[in-house]
């Protein structure tokens, strides 16, 4: 359990996401209506806005974008009450994710990606000094798929144990985790505590068809994993073992863009107020419940 007070910091991606919600499958060859938005993402700022939007006091996010798109991003995190450090990439642009988002029941999204400015983050945008006054550290898995931020992932985790920080990181994409390599991933991810995978993450990491056993492996490497299930909630593992089943919070779905992140964000804000982690999990699934039946990866802005 960790001791309530201090603030989490989030290192990670901020994204322009373009969604479009469409009906049924897309019309090869042609167009196919859609409800089009522009509006403020990427999984580590998403996490961050989460975070202070489930009442932690202070959230702080490290990131990277580009000109164009520097200042509303850095408006959008302020108004969701995050304190932003973004580095102003001066060649890559800000990312941008096209949300394909198909309105059926499931309202499930594919996610085209241009990464741009947010995996050029690298070690000389950290320092131990981004440490002071945090009781957590959150780092997004996209960091994991470039070799600048790898290696500010690596001069994290370093500084992190030298002080004794509890580190999270959520693997992000099963897509580039099959492009990086299992074995490298979890080399990668040594010294973490806490492992936020999806479903799909949990059993490619692992080989596993079933997500709890999957996930009972995955905390052999890991000392805490937090297995999200989506619609089916989440699993808790330690050393080994499932300790816990949390159940789904019933939501009607209209995007489930961020879900995820929503998850990830609530469960790490009841972390650092001193819940168990099942207990925080089950936070995690009421603010996922919350994230699907909105359009878009954040919460409202802050009143």
């Amino acid at each position: 359990m960790t001791e309530p007070g201090g603030a989490l910091l989030v290192v990670g991606d901020v994204i322009t996401d373009i969604v479009a919600r469409h009906r049924g499958p897309l019309a090869a060859g042609t167009d196919t209506t859609a409800a089009i938005r522009t509006l403020p993402g990427g999984a580590g700022a998403n996490v961050a806005c989460w975070a202070a939007h489930w009442g932690h006091a202070e959230v702080r996010l490290l990131g990277r974008v580009g000109t164009d798109a520097a200042e509303w991003h850095e408006r959008e995190l302020r108004a969701c009450g995050v304190r932003p450090r973004l580095v102003v990439d001066p060649e890559a642009p800000t990312g941008t994710v096209i949300c394909l988002v198909d309105t059926g029941a499931a309202a499930e999204r594919t996610l085209v990606t241009q990464s741009g400015a947010s995996v050029r983050l690298d070690a000389d945008d950290w320092s131990d000094a981004l440490l002071d006054g945090v009781a957590r550290l959150h780092l997004s898995g996209y960091l994991l798929f470039s070799a600048p931020s790898r290696a500010l992932v690596a001069a994290a985790l370093e500084s992190a144990r030298a002080r004794g920080v509890p580190v999270s990181l959520d693997p992000a994409s099963a897509g580039f985790l099959v492009e990086l390599g299992v074995d490298r991933f979890l080399e990668l991810v040594s010294g973490v505590d806490v492992l936020l995978p999806s479903r799909d993450e949990a059993c490619l990491l692992t080989g596993l068809p079933d997500p709890a056993d999957a996930a009972a492996k995955l905390s052999r490497h890991v000392p805490l994993v937090i297995a999200k299930q989506g619609a089916e909630g989440a699993i808790v593992a330690r050393a080994g073992t499932v300790r816990a089943r949390v159940p789904a919070v019933p939501a009607a779905p209209r995007d489930t863009t961020g879900a995820g992140d929503a998850f990830t964000g609530a469960f790490l804000a009841a972390l650092l107020t001193g819940a168990e982690p099942e207990d925080a999990a089950a936070e995690g699934c009421r603010a996922g419940a919350r994230a699907v039946e909105r359009v878009g990866g954040r919460p409202p802005a802050a009143e």
